[in-house]
């Protein structure tokens, strides 16, 4: 197994939707929707993060703060081009992760892209309490940090909205990107 396979024994789902990435601002619900996307449709579940941190051999927060910010951002594209991943799989990915490099091209080019789309002030709530983790969010509290995930968000949206789908976070659901999916496939 190369550095960036990823082990499991999940047999997958025959016909199917392919690779399905989830994509969008930190704290918008990629892995939690994620996994119970890839439960229901019966696909292995990857959180790139988790391989990144595995072959970087510490956290996301450490490596940032180590390493710099390039050289997290290479590192993060090398995970998500040379993992090797199964026919059928729904992938949460970091936050800037399609920001970078040409890699919003490459998720594109290999599978299905679902943007889960929420208000600053949404994501500014759920990722109060969540800022040790996030090395660019530390020092940012309150309005600060509703400022600060504005100014990203603009940034970011020219390439979180090349997604396939684009969905409202508040009300989504499994059920309802499995929907939308297999609408596009149509």
């Amino acid at each position: 197994m190369n550095k960036f396979s990823v082990d499991n024994n999940l047999e997958p789902a025959h016909g199917g939707l392919g690779l399905i990435f989830l994509i969008g601002f930190m704290g918008c619900g990629k892995t939690t929707l994620g996994r119970k996307l890839a439960s229901r449709l019966g696909y292995m579940f990857m959180d790139l993060d988790h391989v990144l941190e595995a072959q970087a051999g510490m956290t996301i927060a450490e490596y940032f703060s180590t390493h710099g910010e390039d050289t997290f951002r290479k590192l993060e594209s090398d995970v998500l081009k040379l993992s090797k991943y199964p026919e059928h799989a729904v992938i949460s990915t970091g936050g800037g992760l399609p920001c970078f490099f040409d890699n919003m091209d490459w998720i594109n080019a290999h599978g299905k892209s679902v943007y889960i789309k929420l208000s600053p002030k949404t994501l500014a709530g759920r990722l109060e309490n969540e800022k040790e983790e996030r090395p660019l969010l530390r020092e940012k509290h309150g309005e600060a940090l509703i400022a600060f995930i504005e100014e990203k968000l603009t940034e970011r949206e020219p390439f979180y909205n090349q997604a396939t789908i684009i969905a409202d976070g508040l009300s989504l659901t499994a059920e309802k990107v499995e929907k939308l999916l297999k609408i596009k496939a149509i």
